[in-house]
């Protein structure tokens, strides 16, 4: 029996296509709910593997038909699939690595033209003229039809040669490639987005960041910049040479070259500011955290809602190679269940001594880290917890208001349990992860850099990077009731570049997804107002409602 599950388009940067429902049963089971299209067309997709069946077949032909769109991880043999699909297999091959060709087609526009895949693969061959090759693989250096695309009446059926389909719904890739050509229409758009900032910051700083970022993402432009300081702005034309300077946030909102705002300020200014530029028409990024309240981070969404901008949040660290790679273990089911998650930051050190560490300006301790640390959380769960309890210490640095140390659990409605820790206390660092599954447990230690050299008329140099920044290798424990304990190393994904960036661009100019959606964003802002309430309260247990 053939296997259809109705879906969501990708989110997030990727491909992941959330099940609405599971038809195994005689008869297609239709639904009054489709999930929407990441279009906005209104299109739903159905993804089908398995072997079809005379009836399943008609029913997708009249939901491509009537406009939805269908994916078929087709099979040898299945000349029910082959009718409606409109191609054959050719020739059934191993599961191993493949470089996967995208053709010359708008849905390729800034993807890379060939990509790895691991997974069996079936060769396919248009059976009629109505049938296009979206994507090929070389076999034996032979390029062999591995996607085609077939327009049936308002919709479209894609067929896939890639039988593996949650490989090709995870790719960073083909995920995004096959979504797009399950579109009804998809018309790529040519125009160059200017970016600017808000804060520009010192050299090296976010100003930096996001200006390097624009300049090498195809569909924005680093056009402008605000700060106060005007010897920053005069630093940052030595990089961004026709860069337009601001001496505030107002004089940017009025620049009519900006499309696209970062706010890159203190925390206790980033709702006025989105608020203003909201309403001067531009869309807008936030750094973390959103907002120091829910309050304020829900009439962010909300204004930007009523002037039709996007809103989002550079909550950069979920590209970090390690947490994808945290990410992808558990979504493959490698650690089974996971029950509790635990993150730590810190050592022991004298804190920051500028805004960072003044809760005035920043929110509190728990707003620093916690903004990328508890999204994490968020994120491999797939929801915000339902109660949270900080406890915190200041034992030691005395010239802050920042807490020295403090540790938020988080429990969900279902007994799962996450700890953030953060301290500027703790000699002797805890592991970066520290996951526990019903199959495996996963854990990665920090691995500080240090990078040593002779610069003539200097001598020896020595640089420390921040513990942090560096992607730590993970250890994963599986046990095994034969051998006990089996332990693997997995190393940090690869790099996926200006993966927020990219997905900015690709969701402005051609209507996907957010990566970072505002909700998401606003969900951590009030995790992390609890947190700072109850450690201001002693440790109190508070409930949430999100």
């Amino acid at each position: 029996m053939p296997i259809l599950t109705t879906v969501k388009q990708p989110i997030q940067g990727r491909c992941t296509f959330d099940s609405a429902m599971t038809m195994t049963d005689n008869l297609l089971q239709t639904s009054t709910d489709f999930d929407r299209a990441r279009s906005g067309s209104g299109a739903s997709v159905a993804v089908v593997t398995g072997q079809l069946d005379a009836a399943h077949a008609s029913q997708l032909r009249a939901h491509a038909e009537a406009g939805g769109s269908v994916l078929v991880a087709i099979e040898p043999g299945d000349e029910i699939a082959r009718e409606l699909c409109g191609v054959t297999v050719t020739t059934d091959l191993p599961r191993t690595e493949w470089f996967v060709t995208l053709g010359a087609r708008p849905e390729a526009v800034r993807l890379p033209g060939e990509v790895p895949i691991t997974s069996a693969l079936r060769t396919l061959q248009p059976a009629t003229d109505d049938v296009t090759v979206a994507a090929t693989t070389s076999v034996r250096f032979n390029h062999q039809p591995t996607v085609t695309v077939r327009t049936v009446g308002a919709g479209r059926i894609v067929s896939t040669g890639v039988s593996d389909v949650d490989a090709l719904q995870r790719h960073t890739t083909l995920g995004p490639f096959i979504s797009r050509l399950l579109r009804p229409t998809f018309v790529p758009s040519t125009t160059t987005l200017g970016l600017a900032v808000v804060g520009y910051g010192p050299f090296g700083g976010m100003g930096y960041l996001h200006g390097l970022a624009a300049t090498e993402t195809a569909g924005l432009a680093f056009v402008a910049a605000a700060d106060t300081s005007a010897d920053r702005i005069d630093a940052a034309r030595v990089d961004f040479p026709d860069l337009v300077g601001h001496a505030s946030g107002t004089s940017l909102a009025a620049d009519p070259d900006v499309d696209i705002a970062v706010i890159a300020t203190p925390p206790s200014f980033h709702a006025a500011l989105a608020l203003e530029l909201l309403r001067a028409g531009k869309h807008v990024v936030m750094e973390k955290p959103m907002a120091l309240t829910r309050a304020d981070a829900d009439e962010v969404i909300a204004t930007a809602q009523a002037n039709d901008r996007t809103v989002t949040v550079h909550q950069s660290r979920r590209w970090d190679t390690d947490f994808l790679a945290v990410r992808r273990l558990m979504e493959r089911g490698d650690l089974g269940n996971v029950f509790n998650i635990e993150t730590f930051v810190g050592g022991f050190e004298h804190p920051c001594r500028a805004w960072h560490s003044e809760d005035s300006i920043s929110g509190g301790a728990v707003y620093d880290w916690g903004s990328h640390h508890v999204d994490w959380i968020h994120q491999l769960y797939g929801s915000a917890p339902s109660r949270v309890l900080c406890s915190t210490h200041t034992r030691v640095w005395q010239d802050t208001t920042n807490v020295d140390q403090l540790s938020l659990w988080m429990q969900w409605a279902d007994g799962r349990e996450a700890t953030f820790r953060q301290s500027d206390v703790c000699a002797i660092r805890r592991p970066k992860f520290h996951i526990e599954g019903t199959d495996a447990t996963l854990q990665g230690h920090y691995r500080p850099l240090r990078t040593e050299s002779v610069v003539p008329g200097r001598g020896y140099v020595e640089h420390t990077s921040h513990h942090a920044e560096a992607p730590v290798d993970l250890q994963l424990a599986r046990f095994d009731g034969d051998h006990g304990l089996i332990t693997s190393t997995v190393r940090p994904a690869p790099d996926p570049g200006w993966g927020f960036h990219s997905n900015l661009a690709d969701h402005l100019l051609l209507g996907e997804d957010l990566a970072v959606r505002p909700e998401q964003s606003r969900d951590v802002v009030a995790v992390l107002e609890a947190a700072h309430r109850s450690g201001n309260e002693g440790g109190t247990l508070i409930e949430l409602d999100l």
